[in-house]
């Protein structure tokens, strides 16, 4: 059966933010040309989302329907029949997510919507990220998007059991239908309990594995307290044994009495060490006041011979400077002489380039002026020109359309041939003599012959003649009359009382529209552009400019400047201001040099000065100091008491090192710590006998051997159950690579009728052409000429061709077996040359007569003849 696509409504689609409603499509060809960035290849994606995606998923190809920069829900709705039956689906995407489908079997809302699209479509649900086309079935395979046709791939593994499904009664096997998947299912099925898809154990073999783990803890667990429960009637014997040790060597008193005399010792060694330290920290003091006189003394020498050394060097700095000072001056002058002519040239420059400005000022005035009356005088031939203009249009609008003339014309031939025939068949009378008393309809009738076209009564007197004309007059008389009547109207519309006047009329329309074109020529010759004005080119530019012009001032006859002799002037001084910076810039280069020499000189002066200032000023801190009028006398009695704190030191150090506080305090530390660590070793050992009593008394009555020996018997158990279900699972593996590789065998079986289908196609394409397909039904190499050619190696063109091709024979084989199917390509054979693209489209032709095909392109010209329904977007 055949899926036909009548109507797509998308909004808020990717690049569709406004509503976009597709309709019209029909049974057979249907082609789309657009330019690109229409939104062709959004189309055919909106349909397979609302065919395909999941109305509720948000990965990754869900979240690029809603356009860019929008938080909007996209939605889609399409309208299409199946089978003959109506069918629609609409989807809203992200925000609100919903689907609704409507068919024969009434409408369906949420999952039982999407499952009845896969049945209806034949597709699976699709759970990866981006879109996988091989679980869209059919459509996946013959809904070609941009480049998915550029090369020769297999069909997806759903389309392949329907074709294999529809081949089986051909081929005389089951090993690739619904007979073999319901043996391969059964299979898979025992082979799911046992291995992951990857070959990794799981299922029975994780359980069976699992248990025989656990049956091994256990037994280790009971072993394991058992052995526990033994140890503990050794532990316990052991360490009653070590606590009567301990609670003897604490009965023994000969530590006490030790640390009782070192405690003794520890009183005298204490004092020994304060009068050691006493006696350093006098020594300390003593120094201190020593290194401070020395000091002082030592801080006077060195700010003498500073003093001395600033001041010859300020001396030596006061004569070099002395030296370079007329030099000095002399720079500076120069400077200032240099800027003052500097000064002069520039204002000479300046009055000359004023000069020069208003000398061109003036020309640029005069030549405006120039301009101005020529743009005047212009402007009066512009303004007679489109009064010509004017009235040449107007006569030119009078001209008479040709069809119209044609008609005045046709009109003009039906009266003179009605009247024609009239004449032919109308009855003549010749009256001669005396017509004195003869009427003719009660009127006298004139002497000469009369043509009568209808019945008239003529009376002589008393008697009367009756004469009527044949019965075709009247009709041709009716004829006449409304042939004169439409001449009549057509002359009145416009305006002229004859076919000659209306001619007149139309040749000096024609003079004038020639004219027109003269006076058009002459306008635009008469309004160029002026550089001067800076006036552009045309009418509507130069009556602006006189409009905003007014009446300026013209400017008199006065007498131009000479711009050559003022220009002259003006490089004169600017030679002269160029010599003036010159000389200005070697007067500073020449003070520059000077106050380099100058500078380091004024900086050795000044640090002298310094120098000396800061020596004086350290001599006079250190002589205003009270120590300073006795530093001789103080710092030789300072050193004698120096040397008699050294002397007091030395003898308290012999006192204090007969009595060591520190090794007597560690003596001390060491009985405490045998002791304490006895109390901990006692207290220990009470409390792991207590803890060993405790579990001999709660788990020795548990009969911890039997349970031993009833996990090693489970242990036993689990092991034979793991041995014969990996026995189980080996065999299920190697039953199902059986099956696969008795399918491979037999899938070769399939090719042939798939070959055939193909071949009548591609035969048309590529005459003498024979193909092979690979066991996945794709389509493997060509073979011409003797020559055999891989797909892949194939040129862009062919393969595109061939893809296209083998889709339309595969859709063929689904149409056998009922399954709803169209073709939709998208920019399909752009590699294609002129020749194998009209017999694409005449294969393509063929294929609409079977099934909907519909072509979204954006070649124009390739495709502009293609016959079918043509639809815009």
């Amino acid at each position: 059966m055949s899926l036909v696509i009548r109507r797509i409504a998308v909004e808020n689609f990717r690049k569709f933010r406004a509503p976009v409603v597709i309709d019209g499509l029909t049974d057979g060809l249907n082609v789309v040309i657009e330019p690109n960035e229409t939104g062709k290849s959004t189309l055919l994606e909106a349909l397979r989302a609302a065919f395909f995606v999941r109305f509720n998923t948000r990965n990754q190809l869900a979240q690029s329907f809603a356009p860019h920069g929008d938080a909007v829900g996209p939605e889609v709705e399409v309208a299409f029949d199946v089978d003959g039956a109506r069918w629609s689906v609409t989807k809203h995407f992200l925000r609100s997510a919903s689907v609704e489908v409507s068919g024969p079997q009434g409408r369906a809302q949420g999952e039982e919507a999407e499952a009845r699209l896969n049945a209806l479509l034949g597709s699976v649900r699709d759970t990866s990220r981006g879109g996988d086309v091989a679980t869209y079935g059919a459509l996946g395979l013959l809904w070609v998007a941009q480049t998915e046709a550029l090369s020769v791939t297999a069909p997806a593994q759903i389309v392949r059991d329907s074709v294999t499904s529809t081949l089986e009664a051909e081929v005389g096997s089951i090993m690739g239908g619904a007979a073999y998947h319901r043996v391969r299912n059964r299979v898979e099925a025992q082979y799911e309990l046992y291995w992951t898809p990857t070959g990794q154990k799981r299922g029975r073999q994780t359980a069976a594995r699992e248990r025989l783990e656990a049956a091994e803890t256990t037994a280790r667990e009971a072993a394991d307290r058992l052995a526990m429960l033994e140890r503990s009637f050794s532990d316990v014997e052991a360490a009653r044994a070590r606590l009567k040790i301990v609670q003897r060597e604490m009965a023994d008193n000969t530590d006490a009495q030790t640390r009782q005399d070192l405690i003794a010792s520890l009183d005298v060694a204490r004092a020994a060490a304060q009068i050691l330290s006493t006696r350093r920290a006098e020594q300390e003091a003593i120094n201190g006041k020593v290194t401070a006189l020395a000091d002082l003394r030592q801080r006077h020498d060195d700010a003498t011979r500073a003093r001395m050394k600033a001041e010859a060097a300020l001396t030596l700095a006061s004569e070099r400077r002395l030296g370079v000072a007329d030099t000095f001056s002399a720079a500076r002058q120069k400077v200032v002489d240099a800027r003052t002519a500097l000064d002069a040239a520039r204002a000479d420059r300046q009055a000359a380039r004023m000069a020069l400005a208003e000398g061109e000022e003036q020309i640029r005035r005069s030549r405006r002026c120039a301009a101005v009356k020529a743009a005047r005088r212009r402007y009066a031939d512009l303004l007679k020109f489109e009064e010509q203009r004017s009235t040449a249009k107007a006569l030119s609008d009078t001209a008479i359309a040709p069809k119209v003339l044609s008609s005045l014309e046709a009109h003009e031939r039906a009266v003179a041939e009605a009247q024609a025939v009239v004449n032919a068949g109308a009855t003549r009378i010749t009256l001669s003599g005396s017509a004195d008393g003869i009427t003719i309809d009660g009127v006298p009738m004139a002497l000469g012959t009369s043509t009568l076209d209808r019945e008239v009564h003529i009376r002589f007197g008393d008697a009367e003649l009756k004469i009527a004309p044949p019965a075709s007059v009247a009709s041709a008389a009716e004829f006449l009359v409304s042939a004169l009547r439409k001449r009549k109207a057509a002359l009145d519309d416009l305006g002229v009382v004859d076919l000659a006047a209306a001619r007149v009329r139309n040749q000096t329309a024609r003079d004038a529209a020639a004219d027109l074109r003269t006076l058009e020529a002459r306008i635009q010759a008469a309004t160029p552009a002026d550089d001067v004005l800076q006036l552009a080119a045309g009418s509507a530019d130069l009556k602006l400019f006189i409009a905003e012009l007014g009446e300026e001032e013209a400017v008199g006859e006065e007498e131009l400047p000479d711009i050559a002799v003022l220009t002259e002037g003006m490089e004169t001084a600017d030679s002269a201001v160029a010599r003036a910076e010159g000389t200005q810039d070697s007067a500073i280069e020449a003070l520059r040099r000077a106050e380099q020499e100058e500078a380091p000189l004024a900086m050795a002066e000044a640090r002298a000065t310094s120098d000396v200032a800061n020596a004086v000023s350290a001599l006079e801190e250190i002589e205003q100091r009270p120590e300073w009028a006795t530093l001789a006398e103080d710092l030789v009695k300072a050193r004698e008491q120096a040397a008699e704190a050294s002397v007091k030191v030395e003898d308290a150090f012999r006192d204090a090192s007969a009595h060591d506080v520190a090794a007597i305090n560690r003596k001390i530390e060491l009985i405490d710590a045998r002791v304490r660590t006895t109390v901990e070793t006692r207290t220990r050992l009470e409390t792991d006998i207590a803890r060993l009593e405790g579990t001999i008394e709660s788990e020795g009555g548990l009969g911890l051997a039997d349970r031993a020996a009833a996990a090693s018997e489970e242990v036993e158990a689990a092991r034979l159950a793991l041995q014969r279900i990996t026995d189980e699972a080996e065999t299920l593996k190697v039953l199902r690579s059986t099956l696969d590789a008795a399918r491979n065998e037999t899938s070769a079986k399939f090719v042939g009728p798939v070959a055939a289908r193909a071949k009548r196609y591609i035969e048309r394409l590529l005459p003498g052409c024979e193909i092979t397909f690979s066991e996945d039904l794709g389509l493997e190499s060509v073979s011409r000429a003797g020559m055999d050619e891989r797909c892949a190696s194939l040129s862009r063109g062919t393969q595109e061709q061939l893809a296209v091709l083998t889709r339309i024979a595969f859709a063929d084989m689904l149409l056998e077996q009922g399954k709803p199917v169209s073709l939709i390509l998208d920019d399909p054979l752009v590699y294609s040359d002129d020749a194998r693209l009209d017999t694409m489209i005449e294969i393509l032709s063929e294929a609409a007569t079977r099934m909907q095909v519909v072509l979204l392109t954006c070649r124009d010209r390739a495709f502009r003849h293609v016959a079918g329904n043509r639809i815009a977007l």
